[in-house]
C-alpha cells in the first residue's frame, strides 16, 4: 500500500481533488473530522466601515496568507476598527483546520501570524457581510459564482488587480502542491497587491 504522507500520494489526492472540484462534488463532501469551529464572520464585519474577504480553493493557503498580510497592513495604519477582514475557500475539505504549515512558516519568517485562522466555506450570505470578494484565481471567480446571487458579482474581483505596478488578470498560483519557494512567491505577490488594495480603501472610503 502506497503511504499516503509520501509526495507521490499527495500528488495523487491533490489529482483527485482537482477532479473532484471541476464536478461540483467538493460542496457535498465531508469535511475531516474533528475540526476547530472557525470565527463567526459576522463579528469580524460588524461596525466596520468596510469589510473584505479573500478567497482562495481550500482557505489554507492563499486566502489565509492575504488575510494575514492585509491585516497586519490594516493595524499598522490604526484602521482596526474601520476595515473588516476575513477569508474562505471554494470547498470543505479543510473546513475547521488551520492554515497549511508550509504557509505559516513562510508568513511567521515575514512577521506574520497565520495560526489563529481556521478554514470555512464561502456562503451566499457573505455578499451581504462583505463589500469586496476577492479572489486568487479564475476558476474561484467562477466558484464563487455558482455560490452568491448574480446580484453580487459586482463585489467580485481578483486580488491581484490591486498591485498597482502589476496588469490586470494576474492570478495568485495556487502553491500546495509546489516547494517552499512557491509560498514565498504567494507572498511576494500578496504584499504587493495588499498595499495597493489599502491604498485603493482609504481613498475610495475615506479612511
Amino acid at each position: 500500500m502506497l503511504d499516503s504522507h509520501t509526495p507521490k500520494a499527495q500528488n495523487n489526492r491533490l489529482l483527485s481533488l482537482q477532479v473532484c472540484n471541476t464536478m461540483g462534488l467538493f460542496r457535498r463532501s465531508k469535511p475531516k473530522k474533528n475540526p476547530d469551529t472557525p470565527i463567526d464572520p459576522a463579528t469580524l464585519v460588524e461596525g466596520k466601515t468596510v469589510s473584505v474577504l479573500f478567497v482562495c480553493m481550500g482557505n489554507i493557503c492563499r486566502s489565509p496568507t492575504a488575510q494575514g498580510v492585509f491585516s497586519r497592513l490594516v493595524k499598522e495604519a490604526g484602521l482596526e476598527d474601520k476595515i473588516g477582514i476575513d477569508s474562505a475557500g471554494t470547498i470543505s475539505y479543510h473546513v475547521g483546520r488551520p492554515p497549511d504549515s508550509r504557509a505559516q512558516t513562510a508568513a511567521k519568517e515575514r512577521g506574520y501570524d497565520l495560526s489563529e485562522y481556521r478554514a470555512r466555506l464561502v456562503e451566499a450570505i457573505d455578499c451581504e457581510r462583505f463589500d469586496y470578494i476577492l479572489v486568487m484565481d479564475e476558476t474561484n471567480m467562477l466558484d464563487v459564482r455558482s455560490v452568491v446571487p448574480k446580484s453580487c458579482w459586482s463585489k467580485l474581483r481578483l486580488f491581484l488587480d490591486f498591485d498597482p505596478a502589476g496588469r490586470k488578470g494576474r492570478e495568485v498560483p495556487d502553491p500546495y502542491s509546489g516547494g517552499a519557494n512557491e509560498f514565498e512567491r504567494v507572498l511576494d505577490l500578496v504584499e504587493k497587491a495588499a498595499g495597493g488594495l489599502l491604498d485603493h480603501l482609504r481613498t475610495v472610503h475615506d479612511l
